[in-house]
């Protein structure tokens, strides 16, 4: 079984919890760390588990709000972090005391009893990766820090039970929002994120594959989008077929079961 929680998603920070459970010792996997290492120590508590208990980091690219105490809590608590050579790179190499576990598009690795692909995605960093795991049952797919879906990405989820999904923003408040020009056409762009109509259609493409059950709207901007809008392109585009779910900045989720 796979439980997960987003204990942040937006500008403000990202992370999420993945738990596996098999016969033994449960497994966790914390994908991105964009929080200060006192935050995130409160809200891992505040969702019953402790820093000592996860297993690995994945790191899906460079972004302040993805990386955050990464580094800082892996040599605390001696964690392996998973990134891309790229990420790695645009770190500017830093010392992991043989903590450091390269990634890369389509190379799958273990974590205990979660099985994870990495895969690449279309945004402004070095080389980004995003991600599906299972545990041999059900599969997970988390989407976010994208401009557009390429077939690639399309590829890589299906067959996702659940799926984490960025829904940055609507289109129209951003075209009417407070970000510069320039600002606006990055993030509207081909290599920024993605708008709640892109998410939808997306998620939509992937219902004839008869499994996806469940949608968690993540990476919402507090500027340009509102999760009423996330929530009805998304009930516009599923119907009654998925569950939907807003993970929002300062709590994220609650535990879910993909």
């Amino acid at each position: 079984m796979i439980r997960f929680k987003s204990l942040g998603s937006g500008s403000t920070g990202n992370a999420t919890v993945i738990q596996a459970r098999s016969d033994g010792a449960p497994t966790h996997l914390l994908v991105d760390c964009g929080l200060g290492i006192r935050e995130l120590d409160k809200r891992l508590g505040a969702a019953g588990m402790l820093a000592e208990q996860i297993d690995a980091i994945f790191i899906t690219h460079e972004h302040a709000d993805h990386i955050g105490c990464a580094l800082r809590l892996s040599a605390r608590e001696r964690i392996p972090v998973y990134m891309s050579e790229g990420t790695y790179a645009a770190l500017d190499h830093p010392e992991l005391r043989g903590l450091l576990r390269l990634a890369a598009d389509g190379q799958e690795f273990s974590v205990g009893g979660l099985h994870v692909r990495p895969f690449t995605v279309p945004h402004d960093a070095r080389e980004p990766l995003q991600l599906t795991c299972t545990d041999g049952d059900v599969r997970l797919g988390l989407l976010t820090d994208l401009g557009h879906v390429s077939m690639h990405v399309e590829q890589e989820l299906a067959g996702c039970a659940t799926l984490l999904l960025e829904c940055n923003h609507d289109e129209a408040m951003l075209a009417a929002g407070p970000y510069p020009r320039f600002l606006k056409k990055r993030v509207g762009g081909d290599w920024g994120h993605l708008a709640n109509s892109a998410a939808a259609a997306l998620a939509a493409s992937l219902l004839p594959t008869g499994r996806l059950r469940q949608v968690i709207a993540a990476h919402l901007s507090e500027q340009n989008n509102k999760p009423e809008l996330a929530h009805s392109a998304l009930l516009q585009a599923l119907g009654t077929a998925a569950e939907i779910h807003i993970a929002d900045g300062p709590s994220g989720s609650g535990w879910l079961t993909a």
